[in-house]
């Protein structure tokens, strides 16, 4: 993990500066309060956050239905970006994922987003499918996904 730079689980007084970055990522496309206080609830544990000398810079939420998982949202803040924020949060996130028996993690991702098609290539995600007018505004989405249970009996 990169100097300076911590990862712990969203606590409730947390919310306004995830809205922020939420706003200055997403814009008009941002997630609103009343969902990420749902992702609390339903997510627990694997809702994270990233941050630096105290100050967060950056989310991920994932959440589990059985033996598997969905990246539900990342997001890292404009001015922090390649700061290693988001590699830290999904390599937190993956352990976690392993120490609860996740088989397998999958998520959507804009085929115009380069820097996190990179980020999650280089953690082994691989592309399964495209999905047609996935985004609200029509765009297409890729399907991604990384396979857990070999990992877990190395």
């Amino acid at each position: 993990m990169p100097a300076g730079l911590d990862v712990r689980r969203f606590r409730p007084a947390d919310m306004e500066r995830v809205m922020e970055i939420e706003h200055s990522s997403f814009g008009k496309d941002a997630y609103d309060r009343n969902l990420f206080a749902d992702f609390f609830h339903k997510c627990g544990d694997l809702f994270l956050v990233a941050g630096r000398s105290g100050r967060i810079c950056g989310y991920m939420v994932t959440c589990m239905r059985g033996e598997r998982a969905e990246l539900v949202s990342v997001a890292v803040d404009p001015t922090e970006r390649s700061g290693g924020a988001g590699s830290a949060l999904l390599a937190s996130t993956l352990r976690r994922l392993r120490r609860r028996g996740a088989a397998r993690v999958s998520l959507m991702v804009r085929p115009a987003n380069t820097a996190a098609r990179a980020l999650y290539e280089k953690f082994g995600f691989s592309r399964l499918r495209r999905v047609r007018n996935y985004y609200e505004d029509g765009e297409d989405g890729l399907l991604m996904t990384k396979e857990l249970r070999d990992e877990r009996m190395r």
